[in-house]
């Protein structure tokens, strides 16, 4: 598997885990799994939202355009506000984030057959009475 790809499908399936949490729209996204991360994933615009066209084109997402108002002084109806594009996850996206959660649990599975087995902190494994 090329790296290009892991890194698109890990990506794609930070992406449809925070969807399938609700709608949001791109800076959300981006914001929240640099968070969740603590910013060692930062998806850029420059790979997210076409990361975001290609997941709605096939159909794993859909989007919307909502009008958003900054607040403003009173009396000052100016302008019409700004749009934002909301995202939401379809059926054939929580199908394939079902397949991506397998998929990453079973090459966590592959991998730690690799690694040393951890030492166990004292306390750990034990019960308490």
């Amino acid at each position: 598997m090329a790296a290009r790809s892991v890194a698109q499908e890990s990506s794609e399936l930070l992406i449809l885990s925070l969807l399938a949490e609700g709608p949001r729209y791109g800076y959300s996204l981006s914001k929240e799994i640099a968070s969740r991360s603590e910013d060692a994933v930062r998806l850029t615009p420059g790979v997210l939202y076409p990361l975001l066209k290609g997941m709605e084109s096939q159909a794993l997402i859909e989007s919307t355009w909502e009008e958003v108002r900054s607040e403003r002084r009173e009396g000052d109806d100016e302008g019409e506000g700004r749009r934002r594009k909301w995202y939401r996850i379809t059926p054939k996206g929580r199908t394939r984030l079902a397949q991506r959660v397998e998929s990453h649990h079973a090459w966590r599975r592959i991998i730690d057959l690799f690694l040393p087995a951890q030492k166990a902190e004292p306390g750990e494994g034990r019960a308490e009475a």
